[in-house]
């Protein structure tokens, strides 16, 4: 029960500590506390200053008449003391030689009439203390009788039916504010989900214009944002474009190239450089169809070709595909479950997935002594699991949310040879967006583990 206690007050500390709203709300909660609590300090000083000079011989004064009254110049009077009770919010004891009588016997004279001895916490001298109230409240008749006067306790039974009005009061006074605080401060929530799609490269819905112009802070802060939202969106079209269009300008030298690379007279002096020339110009070829690929499916405008597919395989011929580029290929290990059903996914893409996430294991698995392994399942729900591992170095730790990013490399894999251009990994994310699914990478140790979930169709 305790562990829970802490659990909720660590969850409630977290909401305000992450939630303008609340904390205003308990600003205003403080400022009104410390505004009556001043206020009423304040009053009761300014009320105590003035009673030894002022209150205190007026209540002497009106105690001596209410005496006169109840005696009349002789013995008290009960009849006298009980029209007096009857007429005023007050209490009379009687007592003496002749005459006992009170008007309110099952009440006892309030705490702060009450003589208090000289340890008990006194209510400060400016009242008059305990020890000074009798000789204010309290006469001494000719014939032996006291008389004692007080304040009719009946006359606040409504007292604990008020405070439970203004204990409603306040909670309505903290529900309108927490209500006008909400309505307030209601636009940040659109902009930080607008500033979320931005993040995340969708430039499609700006933020609602009901927030932009709005007059004040918060709508010249929608405002900045859908501007600099624009503006980014300009610059990464503009880039795409670029890459695009060099990318389209390329292809057609690069067939001639090719051509031209094959027409040569084939002689033992001519075809390792002949040979040499095609690889590179097929790396070039493949390398521009992967920019136009990641392009396509970082622009939303991917239409996926799904169709049912036999993944175990698919991922098997992609094996048998990439033994003409790595001799290491032949030891990859495919382990698929005999009753793996068919799944409606984007073959080509999908295909282009495996033999990245392949590639991409056998470069740096190279050397190591396992394969790297192949996993495919489907869980309950339908959702597809593809899972590739190699056993080589790995990558830091502080490395691998980079890792997926276009164009990025390791340290360690700044070469041409061992690292590539940095599209794979960023294309088999973009592969598993376009489906719907998740990319994740982490380090086996030894060698890194790549999962892809792609949900059912």
């Amino acid at each position: 029960m305790r562990s829970e206690n802490k659990s909720a007050w660590r969850r409630a500390k977290h909401r305000v500590a992450h939630s303008i709203k609340l904390r205003m709300v308990l600003v205003f909660l403080v400022l009104a506390a410390a505004l009556s609590f001043v206020f009423f300090t304040g009053a009761q000083k300014a009320f105590t200053m003035g009673w030894r000079d002022a209150a205190r011989p007026i209540l002497m004064d009106y105690v001596d008449r209410l005496t006169l009254e109840v005696t009349g110049g002789g013995a008290p009077s009960v009849e006298r003391a009980r029209a007096i009770t009857q007429r005023l919010p007050l209490t009379v004891r009687i007592s003496g030689p002749v005459v006992n009588w009170a008007s309110h016997p099952d009440q006892g004279p309030p705490d702060w009439i009450r003589a208090r001895s000289s340890d008990a916490p006194s209510v400060g001298q400016d009242w008059g203390n305990g020890k000074d109230w009798p000789r204010i409240l309290h006469r001494q008749t000719a014939d032996g009788h006291t008389i004692e006067f007080g304040i009719n306790g009946d006359a606040f039974e409504h007292r604990p039916r008020m405070i439970g009005y203004l204990l409603c009061a306040l909670l309505l006074l903290t529900l309108l504010a927490w209500l006008y605080v909400r309505r307030l401060l209601k636009p940040l929530d659109a902009i930080g989900e607008g500033a979320r799609r931005f993040g995340a490269g969708d430039f499609s819905l700006p933020i609602p214009e009901r927030c932009v112009h709005g007059p004040d802070e918060l709508g010249e802060l929608a405002l900045t944002i859908n501007t600099m939202g624009r503006d980014i969106h300009q610059m990464l079209e503009a880039k795409r474009a670029l890459l695009l269009a060099i990318s389209h300008e390329l292809r057609s030298p690069l067939t001639r190239a090719r051509l031209n690379a094959e027409l040569l007279p084939e002689s033992a002096e001519v075809n390792p450089q002949r040979d040499a020339l095609l690889r590179d110009l097929q790396e070039m070829a493949t390398l521009i169809t992967d920019l136009l690929e990641s392009e396509r499916l970082a622009g939303h405008h991917a239409a996926l070709q799904r169709e049912p597919t036999d993944l175990a395989a698919l991922a098997r011929s992609v094996v048998q595909d990439l033994g003409a580029r790595h001799a290491g290929a032949a030891q990859v290990t495919v382990e698929a479950p005999a009753d793996l059903p068919r799944v409606a996914i984007d073959p080509a893409r999908v295909r282009l997935l495996i033999r990245n996430l392949l590639d991409n294991a056998l470069r740096h698995g190279a050397g190591a002594p396992q394969a790297p392994v192949v996993r495919l399942s489907v869980d309950a729900a339908g959702a597809l699991h593809i899972g590739v591992r190699d056993h080589g170095p790995g990558v830091p730790d502080d490395q691998i949310e980079q890792l997926a990013q276009a164009f990025y490399r390791p340290d360690s894999a700044r070469t041409r040879s061992a690292g590539g251009v940095g599209l794979g990994l960023y294309l088999c994310r973009l592969v598993a967006r376009a489906h719907g699914g998740s990319f994740e990478v982490r380090n086996a140790q030894p060698g890194l583990q790549v999962t892809v979930t792609l949900p059912p169709a």
